[in-house]
C-alpha cells in the first residue's frame, strides 16, 4: 500500500513539474519578448495581453537603508558597546575587495551586467534542470535577490516579522511581483548601486549581515582587505549560511568556496595561477564573535545600560518605546558619550578591589562628574551583568535613579540613604543666612519633641526625637544620638560638621528657616532616586540623610561646591549621528547659580578639614597631600549604607559601600569583608579608601586648583577647637 501511495506522490510531483515548466516557460517567453525583443512583443494579442498584465503589477519599491548597528563610544573614541537587531555596517562599493564583487557575481548571477533585472535564459535553464533532474534550482538574479532582501528588511523594520518571506516560501504571485520590482529597480539604479546594496544587505551568519560584518566576523578584517580565498568563501555562504558555515561545516564550506573559484576562473575573473593558489589555501578563520548590547560591552557595562535607558525613555528619539527600540537597535547611530575610559578603568579596579566577589553580596560603586559641565566621567560597581561562577551578578545599576536603572520600572534600588553626607546642605543654609562658620552651637541637646518651635516659612516640620514621647506612643524617634560619646556639648559649627556630629547639625537647624534648607537641596538637584520626588527637608530625618539618593545625584550635588556654587545637571550623551551624518538630539551642559560663591567657598573650607582633622582623617591614602581636596563621610543608622563624597575643583566623586539587595534592610554590623571583620562599617572604612585610591590616580587628569578662600567675615573669630 505504501509503495502504491509513493508512486502516486511521485507521479503527482512529476506532473506538477511539467505544469510548472509550461506555466513559467510561458511567463518567461512573455518576459523575453517584452524585455529582449520589444518589437516582437507587439506582434501578437496573447503576448500583448500578458505584457499588459505584467506591467500592471506594482512596481514601486522603497529602498530604505537597511538595519545597521549602533555604536556607543567613550569621549576618547573607544567602543563601549554595540546594539543591533542585525549586525551590519554599511560600506561603499569602493570599500569592498574587488574579489568579493567578482565572486558574488560569478556564483550568484554570471549575467548580472547583461540582463535588465530578470534573466530569462537563466530561468529556462533552471526550469529545464528542475524538470529533467527533479532538483530545485533557483534562477533569481542578484537584482531579484536584492528586491527580496529589501522587502523583508522593510517588514522587519516595521516589526512585521511574521510577514517575512523566505525563498522556499514564495508563491508564483510573489515571484512575479519580485520580477516586476527587479525590472523597475534596474531603471532607477546602476548595476554598481544594486551590487553595493545587495552586498550590504545580504545575510551571511546570525552575527553577520552585509559583507563588512561578515568579513569582520569570520576573518577579523575589513571588507576591503578580503583575500581571494576569503572572498570566495563568503560569496559561497549566501546560498545557505548554515550548511556552508565554515565554523560548523568546514568541508561543505571549502567545497562551496572552490566551486566559486571555479566559476570565477571559467568567467575569466581570475587567472589559472590565482585559482590554483586559492583552492590550495586552507580555511583560516579568525572569528570575532558578535557583541550585542550592554551585557557584551567592552567596558562600563552599567554606564552602557544607563545610556540605553536615556534613549529608550526619551520621546525625542521616537513617539513610542517600540520606535525608540527600532532606532537604537536598527538605526546605525553613533552615540558619543562623556565617559573617560582612563577614569573608568581605575574606577572598575577600585570597586572590584573593595568588594569584588564577596559571598554576602555587599555592593560597592563609584561615579564621577566634572564640575562646571555635569559630564559623567566614570560609573562602576563591583558586580557582573550576567551570572558568572563566584561573582555577584545583577542588572541593577547602583549609581543611578530607579527610572534610569530599570526603564520605567520602580523596582530598582533608586539610591541609598546618604546619612551624614547630607549635613553640608544644612551648613550651606547656615552660611547663606549670614552666620559665621565658627559660631558656637549647643550640641548637648538631644531632645527635639513634637511641638518644638522650629522655623519654617513655607511648610511644617515633621517628626521628632524624644524617647519619652516615643514611650507615650506619640510617634517620635528616640533621643538624638551621635556616633561617639563625648560630643554632647557646645561646639563651633564648623567643628560639628567636619567631625560629623548629629546634635550639632540639629542645633544649627534650630536656628534656621527650613524653607531655606529646602531651597538649597532643590537648587543642587537632590531628589529621591525611587520616585524622583524632591527630598523633603521639612522631615527631620532628612537632616541626617533618611531619603534614598543615588550616588550620581550626590556626586553632582557636591560638584556644585567644587564649581563655586554653580550647579550643572548630569549629562552622558554629547553627540548622536545617523549613518548619513545627520545629527540627532544630544545633551548639552545645563547650569545655573545654586549657591552664592562665597557660601560655596565656606563649605569647601570646612569639607577640606573633614580629611585633615575630622571624620575622614583615617582615610588612606591621603589624597589631600597631592591635591586640594574636600569631602564628607556618610553612614546611615544601620551602617548598611556608607559613603564618601569628595571633590577637587576638577572632579567630584561619590563612593558607596553597603547593602544593595532588595529592601536594603541588612545591618552593616559584625560583618566580614575581604577577610576583615568589622564591628560596624563606617564611611571612612571601605567607601573612604575606595574613593581615595581612585582619586589619587585620576584627579590629576583634570585641573585640581586650590579652592578660593571664603570671606574673612564668614570665618569669624576662631573658637578654640575642643579636645576629643
Amino acid at each position: 500500500m505504501a509503495s502504491k501511495n509513493g508512486r502516486k506522490r511521485g507521479l503527482a510531483a512529476a506532473l506538477w513539474r511539467v505544469f510548472g515548466f509550461f506555466v513559467v516557460s510561458a511567463i518567461c517567453g512573455v518576459l523575453a519578448a517584452g524585455l529582449v525583443v520589444p518589437g516582437v512583443a507587439s506582434a501578437g494579442m496573447a503576448v500583448s495581453g500578458s505584457i499588459k498584465y505584467f506591467d500592471n503589477l506594482p512596481g514601486d519599491l522603497v529602498v530604505a537603508a537597511p538595519s545597521q548597528s549602533t555604536k556607543v563610544l567613550s569621549a576618547d573614541g573607544k567602543t563601549i558597546a554595540t546594539f543591533y537587531a542585525e549586525n551590519r555596517v554599511r560600506v561603499s562599493l569602493d570599500q569592498m575587495s574587488p574579489y568579493i564583487k567578482d565572486a558574488i557575481v560569478a556564483v550568484e548571477d554570471s549575467r548580472f551586467y547583461e540582463h535588465g533585472g530578470i534573466d530569462p535564459q537563466g530561468i529556462l535553464r533552471a526550469l529545464a534542470s528542475n524538470f529533467t533532474k527533479g532538483t530545485n534550482e533557483g534562477a533569481s538574479t542578484l537584482t531579484q535577490q536584492y528586491v527580496t532582501n529589501v522587502l523583508n528588511e522593510s517588514r522587519l523594520a516595521a516589526g512585521q516579522t511574521g510577514q517575512v518571506v523566505l525563498s522556499g516560501q514564495k508563491t508564483i504571485g510573489d515571484k512575479l511581483r519580485e520580477m516586476k520590482l527587479a525590472v523597475e529597480l534596474e531603471k532607477k539604479f546602476t548595476k554598481d548601486q544594486i551590487l553595493e546594496g545587495y552586498l550590504n544587505i545580504v545575510f551571511f551568519n546570525r552575527d553577520a549581515y552585509g559583507i563588512e560584518a561578515a568579513a569582520q566576523h569570520f576573518f577579523s578584517v575589513s571588507a576591503k582587505d578580503l583575500s581571494l580565498p576569503q572572498a570566495a568563501l563568503l560569496a559561497g555562504l549566501v546560498n545557505s549560511p548554515s550548511y556552508f558555515d565554515p565554523s560548523v561545516h568546514p568541508d561543505n564550506s571549502i567545497q562551496r568556496r572552490n566551486l566559486v573559484l571555479s566559476d570565477m576562473l571559467a568567467q575569466h575573473k581570475i587567472q589559472q595561477a590565482a585559482y590554483a593558489a586559492a583552492v590550495a589555501t586552507p580555511i583560516k578563520l579568525n572569528i570575532t564573535p558578535g557583541k550585542q548590547g550592554c551585557a557584551a560591552a567592552d567596558m562600563a557595562v552599567y554606564f552602557c545600560d544607563y545610556i540605553s535607558h536615556l534613549i529608550l525613555n526619551d520621546p525625542a528619539y521616537g513617539a513610542s518605546v517600540t520606535d525608540r527600540e527600532q532606532l537604537l537597535y536598527r538605526g546605525g547611530l553613533t552615540i558619543t558619550t562623556t565617559l573617560d575610559s582612563r577614569l573608568q578603568v581605575v574606577a572598575q579596579q577600585q570597586v572590584d578591589a573593595t568588594a569584588g566577589a564577596n559571598p554576602d553580596k555587599w555592593g560597592a560603586s563609584l561615579v564621577s562628574v566634572q564640575p562646571g559641565t555635569g559630564k559623567i566621567l566614570a560609573m562602576a560597581q563591583n558586580t557582573v551583568f550576567l551570572p558568572e561562577p563566584g561573582k555577584f551578578d545583577t542588572q541593577l545599576n547602583f549609581n543611578v535613579d530607579s527610572k534610569d536603572a530599570n526603564g520605567n520600572d520602580l523596582n530598582g534600588a533608586g539610591g541609598f540613604q546618604p546619612g551624614s553626607a547630607m549635613k553640608p546642605f544644612t551648613f550651606t543654609e547656615w552660611l547663606n543666612e549670614g552666620k559665621s562658620m565658627t559660631t558656637e552651637v549647643d550640641a548637648s541637646r538631644r531632645t527635639y519633641p513634637l511641638g518644638f518651635p522650629w522655623k519654617d516659612s513655607c511648610g511644617k516640620v515633621l517628626g521628632g526625637y524624644s524617647t519619652a514621647q516615643k514611650i507615650a506612643g506619640l510617634g517620635t524617634a528616640d533621643d538624638l544620638r551621635n556616633n561617639d560619646e563625648g560630643y554632647y556639648r557646645p561646639m563651633p559649627v564648623n567643628y560639628g560638621l567636619y567631625n560629623s556630629i548629629n546634635t550639632a547639625t540639629f542645633a544649627e537647624a534650630a536656628q534656621l528657616d527650613f524653607c531655606g534648607i529646602q531651597k538649597v537641596v532643590d537648587a543642587v538637584g537632590l531628589h529621591s532616586g525611587v520616585d524622583n520626588a524632591p527630598v523633603n527637608m521639612h522631615q527631620l530625618g532628612n537632616l541626617l540623610g533618611g531619603t534614598e539618593v543615588s550616588p550620581l545625584v550626590m556626586a553632582d550635588a557636591f560638584a556644585t561646591f567644587a564649581n563655586d556654587g554653580t550647579y550643572c545637571a548630569p549629562i552622558a550623551i554629547v553627540g548622536i549621528t545617523d549613518p548619513s551624518g545627520g545629527k540627532l538630539p544630544a545633551q548639552a551642559s545645563s547650569c545655573h547659580p545654586a549657591i552664592k560663591p562665597e557660601v560655596a567657598r565656606g563649605v569647601d573650607s570646612v569639607l577640606q578639614d573633614v580629611l585633615k582633622r575630622g571624620s575622614g582623617i583615617y582615610i588612606q591614602p591621603k589624597v589631600q597631600d597631592l591635591f586640594p581636596t574636600a569631602a564628607k563621610t556618610g553612614t546611615n543608622n544601620s551602617n548598611g549604607s556608607t559613603w564618601v563624597v569628595g571633590f577637587t575643583t576638577g572632579l567630584a566623586t561619590a563612593s558607596f559601600f553597603g547593602d544593595t539587595m532588595a529592601g536594603q534592610s541588612r545591618v552593616g554590623q559584625n560583618v566580614t569583608i575581604n577577610g576583615k571583620f568589622y564591628t560596624a562599617i563606617d564611611g571612612y572604612m571601605l567607601a573612604g579608601p575606595q574613593w581615595a585610591n581612585y582619586m589619587t590616580q585620576v584627579a590629576g587628569l583634570y585641573p585640581a586648583a586650590g579652592f578660593p578662600a571664603p570671606p574673612a567675615s564668614m570665618a569669624g573669630t576662631p573658637t578654640p577647637t575642643p579636645s576629643h
